[in-house]
C-alpha cells in the first residue's frame, strides 16, 4: 500500500521532470529569462528525486527477483544468497521510503535563497546589546564553518559593546541559506550575571532575530520612480574618507514608506547595491509574510517566523543550558553552542517540521 502510494507520487514527479527537461531547452523559454531561471531551478530540484526514484525502483525489482529465485530455485546456495539479499533490502526499505517521503514534500521556493539577518538588542539595555553581539558572533562562527559569506549592511554599537542593531546578508553559492537559518527568527532570551552586576544576581535580557529570504532580481518589480535616493556622510568607524564623503545611501520606497540605509562600504555604488538588495527583500517579505502567518499558525517549528515576537530559545549561563521552546529540546552544552555549534538545534527543528508536514500531507 505504502509502496504503491510512493511509486504513484514518484511517477508524477518523473512526468513533470520530463516536461521541464523539454521546456528548459525550448527557444520560447530561453527567450524569457524569468521563466528560464524558474524552470532551470525546478529542474535542479527535481534531479535528486528522480535519482531516488530510480534507486527505489531498483530495490523493489531486486526484492521481487529474490522472491522469484526462492520460489523457483532448487540450489540451496543460490537460495541462501537470494534470501540474504532480500532480507537486507527489505530491512533498508522503510528508511529509504521515509527519505523519499520527505523529498516529496512541496518545497518552499524561498528555502533556496540567501538570507538577510537582523539582530536587535531588546529588553535589558546594555546587557541586551551585549547578547545581540554574542548571537552575531555565534552565527558568524557557524557561517564560517559552512564557508558562507557575510556582508554587513549597517550596525549600531551598544554603549558597552555588542550591538543595538546589526543587519547583514549571508550568501552561499551551493546551499540555500534561508532554508537552513529560517528557524532562528524570533526572540532569544539570555539568563546570566552581567559584568556590571556587583551583587551576583542573574538578569534576564533578550534580543530579537529576524531572518528574511533575499529577493532575487526577478522576484520584485521595483520601479526606479518609486524609490527616492538620498546620500549622506557615513558615521562610525571606517577612517577619514568614510566620514567626510557622501558615500552612505538612504533609500525610501515612496508607495510603502519603507526606508533602508547602508553605510558599510566606502563606495557609494557598493552601498547603493546593498541597499537596493535589502529594499527589494523587504518589499518581497511583505507578501511572503502572509504565507508565513498561515504556516506559523499550523506548525510549532515555524511559530517564530509567523510571529517574530515569539520567544523561541533561552540561553541559561549558570546552568550551561540551551532550551528551544518550540520542540522542548534542552542541551547542556552552552559554551559549545555559543561557539557556533548549532547544527543539532537546526537539525532537530528540521526533523520536527518534516514530521509535521508529513502528517499534513498524508504520506
Amino acid at each position: 500500500m505504502a509502496e504503491n502510494l510512493i511509486l504513484s507520487k514518484l511517477e508524477g514527479v518523473k512526468q513533470r521532470f520530463d516536461e521541464v527537461s523539454e521546456l528548459v531547452n525550448s527557444a520560447d523559454v530561453m527567450s524569457d529569462m524569468k521563466r528560464y531561471v524558474a524552470l532551470n531551478k525546478e529542474f535542479k530540484n527535481l534531479e535528486p528525486i528522480i535519482k531516488a526514484y530510480d534507486e527505489y525502483k531498483t530495490m523493489l525489482a531486486n526484492i521481487e527477483e529474490a522472491k522469484q529465485i526462492l520460489a523457483e530455485e532448487k540450489d540451496e546456495e543460490m537460495r541462501e544468497m537470494a534470501k540474504e539479499e532480500m532480507n537486507s533490502l527489505i530491512e533498508q526499505l522503510p528508511a529509504r521510503e521515509e527519505e523519499i517521503k520527505v523529498m516529496l514534500l512541496p518545497k518552499d521556493p524561498e528555502d533556496e535563497k540567501n538570507a538577510i539577518f537582523e539582530i536587535r538588542g531588546g529588553t535589558g539595555g546594555d546587557e541586551a546589546a551585549l547578547f545581540a553581539g554574542d548571537l552575531y558572533r555565534m552565527y558568524c562562527k557557524y557561517f564560517e564553518k559552512r564557508k558562507w559569506k557575510v556582508e554587513i549592511t549597517r550596525f549600531t554599537e551598544g554603549t558597552m559593546g555588542g550591538y543595538k542593531e546589526i543587519v547583514f546578508t549571508v550568501s552561499s553559492s551551493s546551499e540555500g541559506v534561508y532554508g537552513i537559518m529560517k528557524y532562528e527568527s524570533g526572540v532569544h532570551r539570555v539568563q546570566r550575571v552581567p559584568d556590571t552586576e556587583t551583587q551576583g544576581r542573574i538578569h534576564t535580557s533578550a534580543a530579537s532575530v529576524v531572518v528574511l529570504p533575499e529577493a532575487g532580481e526577478f522576484d520584485v518589480d521595483l520601479k526606479e520612480s518609486d524609490v527616492r535616493k538620498d546620500t549622506f556622510c557615513s558615521s562610525g568607524p571606517g577612517g577619514q574618507s568614510v566620514n567626510t564623503t557622501y558615500s552612505a545611501i538612504r533609500l525610501t520606497h515612496i508607495p510603502t514608506g519603507l526606508v533602508v540605509t547602508c553605510q558599510d562600504e566606502k563606495s557609494q555604488i557598493k552601498n547603493l547595491e546593498k541597499a537596493m538588495r535589502e529594499l527589494r527583500s523587504r518589499l518581497y517579505a511583505i507578501e511572503y509574510q502572509k504565507y508565513l502567518d498561515k504556516v506559523g499558525s499550523q506548525r510549532k517549528t515555524m511559530v517564530s517566523t509567523g510571529d517574530r515576537s515569539a520567544k523561541i530559545r533561552t540561553y541559561n549561563y549558570p546552568q550551561s543550558r540551551v532550551t528551544d521552546h518550540r520542540i522542548n529540546l534542552t542541551l547542556y552544552n552552552l559554551p559549545i553552542v555559543m561557539d557556533g555549534e548549532i547544527d543539532e538545534l537546526i537539525e532537530k527543528l528540521q526533523i520536527a517540521e518534516n514530521a509535521e508536514r508529513l502528517k499534513e500531507s498524508g504520506l
